[in-house]
């Protein structure tokens, strides 16, 4: 259709029923009304030419493109409780009969005081705009609420639809004459009442907020079902220009306005001079109680914001909701998506508290808290959380936009040193190569310059340590000597993991690393690569989800599930979308060398973290990296898996260390793994575990020996029990006297890897 011209020429001969229409009622006259109000010429519906103008009415397209109202979206935890509300436009839909009469008649009243009895046009109202604005300087309108309503539809359609928006004044005449046909065919289909509906709940009232009951709500704090005639005649008062008459921030205006539609009440019988005089008398200020609902994760219910983003982040990701991420936002503004988590509250409102405590936001500059909690046997997200505040701002201390707990794709900073939480997957190798945990490994050695490890997957069979060399050293003193396996772990011992790992296969244990999940933390990182031996210290960065789900994999006995936040997904229309279901992998590890791992893993959390704290059966293991810039502590009961982290998220060097810092109100002269992200996994799971099962890990049928010391117990005997070593000292324990000062150094290979080795 051709747009008008200043002269309006070209829209009028371009339309041969709009042509019939000016010969019938006279171009000049159609042009000073829709000139100066939009509006047709009185006589159009009136009197005898009435019936004459509907026919032709009749003859014009009606084609209302209708699309479901803009609907807000929220994010649920898994007991239907809001986490968030997403919004382009805020509207909660109600029933006629949900709002209140006084409402009812408020709008009627000074919008449309003959809606029942007109067809769509009201032929009166017209004549009366059309004298009007001849003989005055002002302009009157003469849109019906049917008229209203069309717009309002047209609008809301071509808002979801990226097209050209024709709002109420800024309408062509081909505009102005299809809303009128628009308004006639609507009539002719639905009732009375179910365009009073249509209408109170699409409108705009203010800024965002669209329809009666969010209105109500913004504006008093009520449902609309409990407006009063006051209440309600500000309300009607305000569609006429919604943000000019803003009654918070243009209070004399909204009350002129109201006494306005009160007049038209009284006037119209629709209330008693009583009603009308109490009304009047009332003070807009006074009545106010604003409450304006929040949209997107920055208004989360606290402590679940990062949580909140990537929940955002995944609908964004999903071509499910639109075929690009501007459309599938535009599906969460708009859609009235009802997504359900799998988050419990509780515990996410427990890890909040324990990570603010522990850690408190802004107390050393770029110190962060992450705790992530996963449920074996389907990998459904409990809890993330961390210590710092949400905001995309990165100027105030312990404010951050980073989600601690996830990938780099996910809003992560690209994860976190793991230190020794690798250590475990080295001994799933080394016992999946045949040996034991009681089997003996050659820790003396700490020179591995020019070093083959074997790797079958790799050109040559091997990774060759390049001519820098690598010198991995332990923390704790006289550890340079040959020891059992499992006494290697629970001391964390790096010569004892280097030398498993010697006499392994690097490609066995990144096949046992992908298939528990472990990958890098980075945008582009992939799998563990086998061609740098640093690995298996821990020297790549993976955020605590991953390694959350990665240890869940131990928990559940050798069975892999993919982390996953979101249960199901509903839009305001009742249909349901697909959702990642829960997607597991069992026999992912080998459960016989779980169980004989978890004779090791079972002590050290309990005797060296929980320390007695904990009256149910755990498993894990500690982390820390070489500059104690990065802490962990990954545990698990037989039902969920928790990764506790505690580190400088604004990098790894030495200018990050923890050590000699005071956090939470404690000085840490050395920052382990045990000394401060392992308390914070107790401090949380006294309240995570006995929610949920708390069973017996499945007991080891082999030999087994007390991991602590290298004497040999509990049956079999140990290949090297002839050591009379006995330390209480730990790399993770900070006790100075047992503890080296040196740390590890890097190990070079022939693709120049600059990755740090990592220990405890």
């Amino acid at each position: 259709m051709a747009k008008t011209t200043s002269s309006g020429t070209s829209v009028l001969k371009s339309n041969s029923v709009l042509s019939k229409l000016l010969a019938f009622f006279g171009i000049s006259a159609l042009l000073g009304a829709i000139g100066a109000g939009m509006m047709l010429p009185a006589g159009m519906l009136s009197g005898a030419a009435s019936q004459v103008g509907t026919e032709m009415l009749d003859k014009l397209p009606a084609e209302l493109n209708e699309e479901p109202m803009s609907t807000p979206s929220s994010i649920l935890d898994q007991d239907g409780n809001e986490i968030a509300t997403f919004y382009a436009e805020d509207r909660t839909p109600v029933e006629l009969d949900q709002i209140s009469d006084h409402m009812i008649d408020a709008i009627i009243a000074i919008e449309d005081e003959r809606f029942y009895d007109h067809s769509g046009v009201d032929g009166e109202g017209l004549a009366r705009a059309t004298v009007h604005n001849v003989t005055s300087d002002t302009q009157q309108g003469a849109s019906t609420l049917t008229q209203q309503y069309v717009n309002n539809v047209l609008v809301n359609y071509q808002n979801l639809n990226g097209l050209r928006t024709t709002v109420s004044g800024s309408k062509e005449i081909p505009d102005k004459i299809r809303e009128m046909k628009l308004a006639v065919a609507v009539e002719k289909d639905m009732t009375k009442d179910e365009i009073l509906e249509g209408y109170l709940n699409i409108v705009l009232f203010s800024g965002r907020t669209y329809g009666v009951e969010s209105a109500a709500r913004l504006f008093f704090n009520k449902s609309a079902a409990d407006l009063s005639i006051s209440e309600s005649a500000l309300l009607a008062g305000l569609v006429q220009s919604p943000n000019a008459l803003n009654p918070d921030a243009n209070p004399e205006g909204a009350m002129q306005r109201r006494d306005l539609v009160l007049g038209n009440m009284y006037r119209q019988d629709r209330i008693t001079k009583e009603e009308y005089e109490e009304a009047v008398a009332s003070d807009v200020a006074d009545q106010l109680d604003m409450t304006p609902l929040p949209s997107g994760c920055m208004y989360a219910k606290d402590g679940f914001e990062y949580f909140c983003d990537y929940v955002q982040r995944l609908v964004r990701a999903d071509p499910a909701f639109g075929p690009d991420v501007d459309s599938r936002q535009r599906m969460l503004d708009r859609g009235g998506l009802q997504i359900t988590t799998t988050l419990d509250s509780e515990l996410q409102q427990a890890a909040v508290e324990t990570a603010r405590e522990n850690v408190p936001a802004g107390e050393n500059e770029g110190v962060g808290a992450s705790i992530v909690t996963v449920q074996q046997e389907t990998g459904n997200i409990k809890t993330m959380a961390q210590n710092t505040e949400y905001t995309v701002s990165t100027e105030t201390e312990g404010e951050t936009s980073l989600n601690f707990g996830v990938d780099q794709s996910w809003g992560g900073g690209g994860g976190f040193q793991a230190g020794s939480t690798l250590k475990p997957f080295v001994a799933m190798a080394w016992m999946g190569a045949g040996n034991s945990m009681r089997d003996t490994v050659d820790a003396s050695r700490n020179n591995y310059d020019g070093a083959r490890f074997p790797a079958y997957c790799l050109d040559g069979g091997y990774a060759k340590i390049g001519s820098d060399g690598w010198r991995p050293r332990n923390a704790i003193a006289d550890m340079h000597k040959t020891m059992r396996m499992d006494y290697g772990l629970y001391w964390s011992i790096n010569t004892a993991t280097v030398a498993a790992a010697y006499e392994t296969d690097l490609c066995s244990i990144t096949d046992i690393t992908t298939a528990a999940g472990i990958e890098g933390g980075g945008t582009d990182s992939g799998p563990l690569d086998p061609s740098n031996p640093s690995f298996v210290l821990g020297a790549y960065e993976v955020s605590p989800l991953t390694m959350a789900a990665a240890y869940s994999t131990l928990g559940s006995g050798g069975t892999y599930c993919e982390p996953r936040a979101i249960e199901s997904i509903v839009d305001a229309e009742g249909e349901e979308y697909s959702v990642p279901p829960v997607q597991c992998s069992p026999g992912s590890l080998n459960p016989e060398n779980i169980k004989e791992l978890n004779n090791t893993l079972t002590q050290l959390a309990d005797e060296r973290i929980a320390e007695g704290e904990l009256d149910f059966p755990i498993a894990g293991k500690t982390g820390t990296n070489n500059y104690e810039s990065s802490t962990w502590f990954i545990g698990y009961t037989s039902d969920l898996s928790t990764a506790s982290w505690v580190g400088n998220y604004n990098g790894i060097g030495p200018e990050h260390t923890l050590r000699g810092q005071t956090i939470g109100g404690r000085y840490f002269e050395d920052a382990w793994g045990s000394l401060i992200a392992g308390p914070m996994w107790v401090d949380y799971m006294k309240v995570a575990g006995p929610k949920y099962e708390t069973a017996e890990f499945p007991e080891f049928d082999g030999p087994t020996g007390n991991p602590r010391t290298m004497e040999s117990s509990g049956g079999g005997s140990s290949n090297n029990d002839d050591s009379d070593s006995d330390s209480d000292s730990d790399s993770d324990s900070g006790d100075d006297e047992n503890t080296d000062n040196d740390t590890s150094e890097e190990p070079s290979d022939d693709s120049n890897d600059e990755s740090s080795g990592d220990e405890d």
